[in-house]
């Protein structure tokens, strides 16, 4: 057992009573390393840069000091229906999740959570605004859409949360962002919280933020990559993929497994051949209605499914706690994109095991990857679906074989999911 001291509560921050007693109901008491950092300054008022690496508790270290300072902070006004605190992140994914974790710890407060995002009807929007709403979560474009509308007011706002702010950034959500920031002309906080750090999150920063305290949740020299993810790398044969991936899913301990493919034809045949091997699989990519991709994200993670094949663009802000297996079945296109795949395992205090499958014409790419996050694998060895090592390495018992059972449908959609749109 570690002799370290474990963080502390919320409770000893300073966190009202109503918001530490929801947390407990969900089993949350200690802090992780962001939230023990970021709370004092947060619950101050401050405007802050929060800097930790996905799956490390970021969600409440802006969530619970916006609660509480909505709930209960002289400097905020009192609540009136008008939104006092705005949360804005690149997908609608990530939007629902950090809605449903608002949620979850304002449940003793007489607060309204509500989630904005495209893709879905506005008429429920604007009456949920009418309505009242106290604390906003959404995306870019919708938010600026329903700003624009004069449905949402701004004129209120006392807290600006920038949630994953180098996705956003990824996803070409600037300018959308800083129209609404630039609506905020009256005084309040505004809290950055962001993986990475490229050069235009920093301007957006200096432009937008008061004197902001900028805090890292590791070392400055501390890896990209989490430590609890172990990291597996070879080379495979195109051909032989397919059948490589059956066999990774029949390691012994594997839970819910995340495979990512770089496009959306690829993440849709890989499904549907997991499916007819016999194995339940679901699949979010682009050419999926938002609803398809809802059940198949749900799905996922109540455990109806164990597998999802993804897109990157698509995976964004999947924040599930307990997938113990991430697959590149292609391998990424930047250094990046393998942090952020890699990151939805060993989240939260779990291990995980992050498998990538490098092409033959896939090796220059590893090498750029390799070379930047520095990660000691520049020759990975080449490994087939029969291979000794990869049943050792990966625990795979040693009857495993092509299919786990008779065929199943694939949930949210194969190949045939939805026909691209011809042009006219």
């Amino acid at each position: 057992m570690s002799s370290e001291s474990p963080r502390p509560t919320f409770t000893e921050l300073g966190v009202a009573v109503e918001i530490t007693d929801a947390l407990e109901a969900l089993g949350i008491r200690h802090t992780f390393a962001i939230q023990e950092y970021t709370l004092p300054i947060a619950l101050d008022g401050h405007d802050l840069i929060g800097q930790a690496r996905t799956g490390m508790g970021k969600t409440y270290g802006f969530g619970v000091p916006l609660l509480d300072r909505v709930f209960d902070s002289a400097d905020v006004e009192e609540i009136d229906g008008t939104p006092r605190a705005l949360v804005i992140v690149p997908t609608r994914e990530l939007a629902v999740q950090v809605g449903e974790d608002l949620q979850r710890a304002a449940v003793n407060l007489p607060l309204k959570v509500f989630t904005f995002y495209g893709g879905t009807p506005y008429e429920e929007q604007i009456d949920a605004l009418e309505t009242g709403v106290d604390v906003v979560v959404g995306t870019p474009g919708r938010l600026l859409d329903l700003s624009q509308r004069g449905a949402l007011r701004l004129d209120k706002v006392a807290i600006l949360v920038l949630d994953e702010a180098d996705e956003m950034l990824d996803l070409g959500f600037l300018p959308d962002i800083e129209k609404i920031m630039r609506a905020l002309t009256h005084k309040h906080q505004t809290m950055l919280f962001s993986a990475t750090m490229p050069g235009p999150i920093l301007t957006l920063a200096r432009s937008f933020l008061d004197k902001p305290v900028h805090i890292r949740a590791e070392s400055a020299d501390s890896a990209a990559t989490h430590a609890t993810t172990r990291q597996i790398v070879f080379q495979a044969h195109r051909m032989d993929k397919e059948a490589v991936t059956a066999r990774i899913l029949q390691a012994r301990g594997r839970g819910k497994t995340i495979i990512f493919a770089r496009t959306k034809r690829t993440a849709a045949q890989v499904a549907e051949d997991l499916a007819a091997r016999g194995f339940t699989v679901g699949s979010v990519h682009g050419d999926m209605g938002q609803p398809a991709r809802e059940r198949s994200l749900n799905a996922f993670r109540s455990g109806k499914i164990d597998i999802l094949v993804a897109t990157d663009v698509a995976a964004r802000g999947i924040d599930i706690d307990d997938v113990t297996h991430v697959i590149n079945y292609q391998t990424p296109d930047d250094p990046m994109t393998y942090v952020h795949r890699i990151g939805r395992t060993g989240r939260a205090g779990h291990t995980g095991t992050a498998v990538t499958l490098v092409g033959y014409d896939e090796l220059l790419k590893w090498t750029a990857i390799n070379t930047e996050l520095n990660l000691g694998q520049p020759n990975p060895p080449q490994w087939f679906s029969t291979s000794p090592e990869l049943y050792e390495t990966l625990d795979i018992p040693e009857g495993a074989s092509d299919r786990v059972g008779p065929a199943t449908k694939v949930l949210g959609g194969g190949v045939t999911a939805r026909a691209p749109r011809r042009r006219r």
